[in-house]
């Protein structure tokens, strides 16, 4: 396995699964008029723009949301249309967000060191366990193509920030482009990539890996 490889089994980088809901999560009863009111909501609709998408009165609708009375079919054809969803979604309770309240600091050059013979990593958030981002500042050692053994691939996808200098950004399916401060790149890190520093001094890049 390359040093790059090591770096994607590195214990404080493993990447999370989705937990499954609670089973034994008690589910209230869905409230037709409070969903209706989440959607329109969402969509950033006032009473009177809905009314005007949907085709009901402007007073049905509050009635509606208000539970005083109950939607015909015919009027629940019109608030998906309106809307733009599917009648099931109407019936569908919203899903709930819990907050874990995670966090992480990491100071400037308090990173944990990761050195490879290509890279200078420098791990960050490392005190938190199953993130399902893997944030990473690195110097980049290499110079040219040939200092690497092979395509660097793995699971997930990728974004890079250059943070200072410049590098030649080489991928398996693209031809090489040249990225310099400011400049990012997004991609499927299955497809085989690599990098290297083509300024004077050794480019720095932010690098977040995600599941």
């Amino acid at each position: 396995m390359s040093d790059e490889q090591q770096l994607d089994v590195y214990p404080s980088m493993t990447v999370a699964k989705e937990q499954g809901a609670d089973k034994d999560e008690k589910i209230e009863p869905l409230k037709l008029g409070k969903r209706l009111k989440e959607i329109r909501m969402a969509h950033g609709l006032t009473l009177e723009e809905a009314s005007k998408r949907t085709g009901l009165a402007r007073s049905t609708l509050s009635k509606i949301e208000n539970e005083q009375i109950s939607p015909t079919f015919q009027a629940m054809q019109k608030l998906a249309g309106g809307l733009e969803i599917d009648i099931p979604q109407l019936f569908a309770p919203p899903k709930q967000i819990k907050a874990t309240g995670r966090r992480d600091i990491t100071r400037q050059d308090e990173g944990k060191p990761h050195p490879t013979t290509t890279y200078e990593h420098e791990l960050l958030a490392t005190q938190l366990t199953k993130k399902k981002m893997m944030p990473f500042k690195s110097r980049v050692r290499a110079r040219q193509f040939e200092d690497y053994s092979d395509w660097i691939r793995h699971d997930g996808e990728e974004f890079l920030l250059v943070l200072s200098g410049e590098i030649t950004f080489f991928s398996e399916f693209y031809e090489p482009v040249q990225l310099k401060e400011g400049d990012s790149v997004y991609y499927d890190a299955t497809m085989g990539h690599m990098l290297v520093s083509i300024s004077k001094e050794d480019a720095h890049i932010l690098w977040v890996t995600a599941s």
